[in-house]
């Protein structure tokens, strides 16, 4: 298969000045930059199809005659995908100028304080700050008092022997701690 180097650079163009576009402010300039990076895929997919050759209906030329019919179908969902985000991202575009006489993309406070903490690696507004418990559970305190974890047989939450050393207490049939499983039912409770 030989490839058209003309069209295999202006793919590239395409796809640069698209991208390039795309990382400005202003939302029609990025709408034209998804114009180029989908006509620029678009043209790569026909470009990557393989030598042309007649149309694949079957029953007019022979098959090895054909042109492969899959990346002209990929080509024409692609249209209309392209079709569809366009007329939304003008919506777009149309609602900010009514809001601010402008298509430019403005920061708002909020995100400036997101990038803030980012920066800092602050967690304090997060989901995910304090997740892990670094106080040691007092006796007979359920770590989970909605009962949303799961435990499997053999876990013991908290230490109900009050020794402080995050073990339960011996065994109640008078073996070996170190040896024997102790067990707990699904509210962290040994049985």
């Amino acid at each position: 298969m030989t490839v058209n180097l003309t069209l295999a650079l202006l793919v590239g163009v395409l796809i640069g000045c698209g991208v390039t576009l795309i990382m400005a402010r202003g939302i029609v300039r990025a709408l034209c930059g998804v114009l180029l990076v989908g006509n620029g895929i678009n043209l790569l997919f026909l470009v990557a199809s393989g030598r042309p050759g007649r149309a694949p209906i079957v029953g007019q030329s022979a098959v090895e005659e054909m042109s492969d019919p899959l990346p002209q179908a990929m080509v024409l969902t692609a249209i209309v995908i392209t079709l569809a985000l366009t007329g939304f991202v003008l919506a777009l575009a149309h609602r900010s100028w009514q809001l601010s006489n402008s298509d430019r993309v403005e920061d708002d406070d909020e995100d400036a304080r997101i990038h803030l903490k980012a920066v800092e690696n602050d967690l304090s507004d997060s989901d995910f700050h304090g997740g892990i418990d670094t106080e040691p559970l007092a006796p007979g305190e359920d770590p989970d008092p909605g009962g949303h974890h799961t435990c499997a047989p053999g876990d013991v939450f908290w230490d109900d022997d009050e020794t402080g050393d995050g073990v339960g207490d011996a065994a109640s049939d008078g073996s070996d701690p170190e040896t024997s499983t102790p067990t707990a039912d699904l509210t962290g409770r040994r049985s």
